[in-house]
């Protein structure tokens, strides 16, 4: 009997070994004449086991974490491949891990369990039922079940999608877009890396969706440059699509039409904000545009379009196939579905979690990070991006929701949390939040490019004591004209970290000179 052993093909698995524990598996297996099958899996999103190699059993997928090329030999003499769980690395049934158990998947669900190319597993684990159901509704029904499900923008402004999407539809065009943007670029972010290398299909079809929904012909993958990986694995699923049926001039023999193509990023952090992007696609410098006119109404090559984050158009499938109430039952408030949560920084188990919003911020950190990875005291939490504010223990219990966080003056935005313990400098991070903002800024407007120069100079007088007080005062002002007169949320949101810092940890930005 051939043994099936998954060794996921994801950036992370990949940067600690994966190649070399899947080529070392296959050698070994045929030294000992032992039959095997090595699929390429997404990650599981537990990735500080990572790789994660899984083996089929009469009783399920029988993991073994972090392994090793080195390890390979050992595990056979273990009888591994049969599942056998004596030896160290091994971790047991992987779906009976409480870490998986306790999530409600429903965007990540096939994610680490399929071969992320692999057409046929897509369509075995409800993939197309989306699409299928679409191709039989009106555009404005789509629209519907999308506005019932409650889905708000997941890349920051959370923005009902089902409003944006019926301001595309209901304005008049021959050529309307649908663009995905995919340049993750916010610090302890990679849900939209693992859809993209994990279920590329899902986002495939939720932008095929988009476009049945708006009448929309054309899709852009906005991509940054540095996923190389998720690069490779979309245009491979792509030309899947197409050669299926999926995307081209008659999908499914509909009649309806979808092309879909990736494009390469800038590497600029500023081709995240929408219209910057857009120029950006344009092949022109990425700059912010002036809104209004928004983009559903005037966006890509002056047409309607319709501008999403990849978690926003990989929910698209679930919510067509199981219907928008289905999705809305998720979730608390004004916040319904689930949100994928990253666990970055100073965490043990760092990874991704998807859950219902509801979940407190501590509850996320201490049931399923475990805590800080130095095991020293946690004092502080980025969630949101280099944007987001720094929140103290105080905060720390606040529910995962976009309008409890705002009500805290934090962000949630794309979910990435990124964890400091104690000795961290947090004056020192209120200084990086303003020195980020002026390497990343465009330039276009005043308040963030000469905000951003000012706000360095201003705070490194601060920690060398020099004026310190009228500094400080100068600081605060500086910060209230940079929300109020930005043009975009670059220069808006970047006083946010710094405001956080002087307020709960006024000390430390003191820190090198105190008061003079």
């Amino acid at each position: 009997m051939t043994a099936r052993i998954y060794v996921p093909c994801d950036t992370t698995a990949l940067s600690l070994g994966a190649d070399r524990v899947a080529e070392a598996i296959q050698l070994e297996a045929e030294k000992r004449d032992i039959p095997i099958e090595i699929i390429r899996n997404g990650s599981r999103g537990m990735l500080w086991l990572e790789p994660l190699v899984e083996v089929q059993t009469t009783r399920g997928r029988i993991g073994y974490a972090a392994v090793e090329a080195t390890q390979v030999e050992a595990l056979f003499d273990a009888d591994f491949v049969s599942g056998d769980e004596q030896h160290p690395a091994c971790i047991g049934l992987v779906e009976a891990m409480p870490y998986l158990k306790k999530q409600q998947r429903l965007t990540f669900a096939r994610a680490g369990i399929t071969d992320p190319v692999s057409l046929n597993d897509y369509e075995s684990l409800d993939g197309y039922r989306g699409l299928k159901n679409a191709l039989k509704l009106e555009p404005q029904q789509i629209v519907d079940e999308v506005k019932d499900s409650g889905l708000r923008g997941r890349g920051g402004a959370a923005f009902p999608t089902g409003i944006k999407w019926q301001t595309v539809l209901d304005t008049p065009s021959e050529q309307k877009y649908i663009v995905c943007n995919a340049d993750e670029g916010d610090s302890g972010t990679f849900a939209d890396r693992l859809v993209m290398e994990c279920d590329p299909f899902m986002l495939i079809e939720g932008m095929t969706i988009a476009g049945l929904a708006v009448h929309a012909t054309q899709g852009y993958i906005y991509l940054r440059s540095e996923y190389p990986v998720a690069h490779k694995l979309l245009n491979e699923a792509i030309e899947k699509a197409y050669q299926a049926g999926y995307l081209g001039d008659d999908i499914l023999g509909s009649g309806k039409h979808f092309d879909l193509e990736v494009r390469l990023g800038a590497g600029a952090y500023i081709c995240g904000e929408e219209t910057s992007l857009l120029d950006s696609l344009e092949g022109k410098r990425g700059l912010v545009r002036a809104k209004p006119p928004l983009p559903a109404i005037i966006g890509l090559f002056g047409q309607p379009t319709v501008v999403n984050n990849v978690l926003s158009l990989a929910a698209i499938p679930f919510i067509l196939d199981k219907g928008g109430q289905a999705y809305a039952d998720y979730g608390m408030g004004r916040s319904r579905g689930t949100l994928p949560l990253q666990l970055a920084g100073n965490v043990k188990q760092g990874g991704m979690v998807e859950l219902a919003f509801g979940i407190t911020l501590r509850e996320l950190m201490e049931d399923f990070g475990g805590g800080t990875l130095s095991g020293r005291p946690l004092k502080a939490v980025q969630v949101g991006g280099p944007l987001g504010a720094y929140m103290p223990a105080s905060q720390w219990d606040t529910p995962v929701d976009y309008e409890e966080f705002s009500a805290v003056d934090a962000v949630l935005g794309h979910g990435g949390v990124v964890m400091f313990d104690d000795t961290v400098d947090m004056g020192e991070q209120a200084r990086f939040s303003m020195e980020f903002c002026k390497i990343e800024s465009c330039g276009k407007c005043t308040p963030c490019r000469i905000g951003s120069t000012r706000g360095v100079e201003v705070i490194e007088r601060i920690r060398d004591g020099n004026n310190a007080d009228k500094n400080w005062t100068l600081l605060e002002d500086l910060c209230d004209t940079m929300i109020d007169g930005s043009l975009c949320a670059m220069g808006g949101m970047t006083p946010f970290p710094v405001q956080s810092v002087m307020k709960y940890f006024p000390d430390e930005l003191r820190a090198q000179g105190g008061k003079a």
